[in-house]
């Protein structure tokens, strides 16, 4: 991910808001990186451009080799689905459907067979100890195991970018430092991980820190490998 003078600006009629203004920078592959500031200053505008959610409004953005800018919305869905796994503070699972089936979801619009998808889900279930939950519907679940099913759902496609909004902001501190450690895990298997946090705690699981205030990068902290 390369970010080159990238900004952000959203406008109404009476209204000018600058949500990122200059933003250069880069993240290399098999990165843990945690995105910092105060609430208003860019942090998951930064995240869902990232994410080819959104577009800037001028600068470059170059995600794998491709010109964002100069992508179709077909070749960004494309990209979207075979690259980038995404995690949400409210979790984002479908009330209706069960563990197993929240987790597939995320293959349904992949060319794989029902047999392969079942072995996907059933392997990473596996992984993220919450097999015995995979017939229980979300409301049956703690905020904790709710996250750990996001996980697998962002994982189970072998995405090889997690983006992380708030993946703690709802947890307790022993389900906070579970999910972190889960990410660790998964940056250790080689997933480049941009996280999204409030929680200094939680950004010293990272290896480097962007700190953001008022859409600029003011600091980044690089820490030594755990």
């Amino acid at each position: 991910m390369r970010l080159h003078e990238l900004c952000k600006i959203y406008r109404s009629d009476d209204n000018e808001i600058v949500a990122l203004n200059d933003i250069t920078l880069n993240i290399n592959k098999g990165e843990f990186v945690a995105i910092m500031g105060p609430s208003g200053c860019g942090k998951s505008t930064l995240l869902n451009i990232l994410g080819l959610l959104d577009q800037a409004n001028s600068g470059r953005y170059e995600f794998m080799g491709h010109q964002v800018d100069q992508c179709s919305k077909k070749q960004l869905s494309q990209l979207r689905k075979h690259h980038i796994g995404f995690i949400f503070q409210q979790f984002n699972l479908i009330d209706e459907l069960s563990v197993a089936k929240n987790i597939e979801l995320a293959l349904l619009y992949h060319d794989i067979t029902r047999a392969e998808r079942k072995r996907r889900v059933n392997e990473i279930m596996d992984k993220m100890g919450i097999s015995h939950r995979a017939k229980h519907l979300p409301g049956q679940l703690s905020g904790g195991q709710q996250q750990r099913v996001a996980i697998a759902r962002a994982v189970v496609g072998e995405q090889s970018f997690i983006l992380a909004d708030e993946p703690t902001g709802n947890l307790d501190s022993v389900q906070g430092q579970e999910v972190m450690e889960m990410l660790v895990e998964l940056n250790k298997q080689g997933k480049t991980i941009v996280m999204v946090t409030h929680s200094p705690a939680h950004a010293d699981y990272a290896r480097r820190t962007i700190n953001l205030f008022d859409g600029h990068v003011v600091t980044q902290q690089l820490r030594a490998t755990r």
